[in-house]
């Protein structure tokens, strides 16, 4: 092979990168429920460190208390696996859904701990005793530490945990719901700081109808008919938030030509985040927010 001929061969496969070493630095790295592999996940704790570790974005989720309390929580009750019960003792898996945040008070949500227990899933993680945060005291504390530490401030990617069929068991009709989420952020944080995600389609309708400006990221566990899912929301989403696994580099190429953003959930492996990169994701949410200074270090 002559030396014009592999010449031909590196710009060829150069130009067919869709993403180059150095836009690394501008990918939204993203601390999946603060930072779980290191702390309890959708603690302060958690939240603090991934502030600590540079992310650009917290992910967290969001349920309703009996007393219309926006909290951060990944379920609407409390998870056998991380969750002591209001006298500190374990929960089985057969009574955890009876523990359900939706018909308690935040008054007695806060007895609960849900940050002692070490998590089987996340060996090297850090146990801090904490109760189920509130939205607002999470974003209160978000500011000052920011400020503390000379920080700007994060965005915040918030989940509803809306399930059809579950309005008024595990939490109010999607109205409500989103009010109260909305309420919280609107008055508390700035408005080009953060953005609303959900699984649930309806959940999105609702929120581009009611509150147009906020912008919306569709999760989605199947992700090879991106255009049917686009179509039955109705309107094109801000963000694109499949399963990792699911990505690849024509859904980039053809979600960017649309105006989309590809932000993939959990990638918690190296080879994983670096296929993701080179293909061009304009984000990645993860466990382990240290795995980003693997690639702001080492493009």
């Amino acid at each position: 092979m002559n030396k014009f001929l592999i010449l031909s061969l590196a710009f060829l496969l150069l130009m067919n990168c869709t993403q180059s070493p150095e836009d690394y630095e501008n990918i939204d790295w993203q601390g999946h429920r603060g930072a779980r592999g290191a702390f309890p996940e959708n603690t302060w704790a958690a939240f603090e460190h991934a502030i600590d570790q540079n992310m650009a974005t917290l992910e967290m989720d969001v349920v309703i208390t009996k007393d219309e309390k926006v909290v951060v929580s990944h379920e609407p009750y409390l998870n056998h696996k991380i969750c002591l019960d209001t006298t500190g003792n374990p929960i089985t898996e057969k009574a955890e859904k009876g523990w359900n945040i939706y018909k308690m008070t935040y008054k007695e949500l806060q007895k609960c701990d849900c940050g002692s227990l070490k998590n089987p899933d996340f060996p090297k993680q850090k146990q801090v005793s904490s109760p189920k945060p509130l939205l607002n005291d999470i974003i209160k504390k978000t500011i000052a530490y920011c400020k503390q530490e000379g920080k700007e401030l994060p965005h915040l990617n918030v989940e509803i945990k809306y399930e059809d069929g579950m309005q008024d068991v595990y939490h109010p009709d999607i109205k409500k719901y989103s009010q109260l989420v909305f309420k919280v952020l609107f008055m508390e944080y700035p408005q080009e700081k953060w953005n609303i995600q959900s699984f649930d389609f309806e959940v999105l309708k609702h929120f581009h109808k009611t509150f147009p400006k906020v912008p919306l990221a569709a999760l989605v566990y199947e992700s090879g008919a991106w255009e049917q899912q686009f179509e039955e929301l109705g309107f094109i989403p801000a963000i694109y938030s499949p399963n990792h696994q699911l990505v690849d580099k024509n859904m980039v190429k053809r979600l960017h030509a649309k105006g989309v953003k590809i932000i993939p959930w959990t990638v918690n492996e190296e080879k994983d985040a670096e296929r993701l990169l080179k293909i061009g994701v304009d984000g990645i949410i993860t466990d382990y927010p240290e795995l980003a200074d693997v690639f702001r270090n080492n493009p």
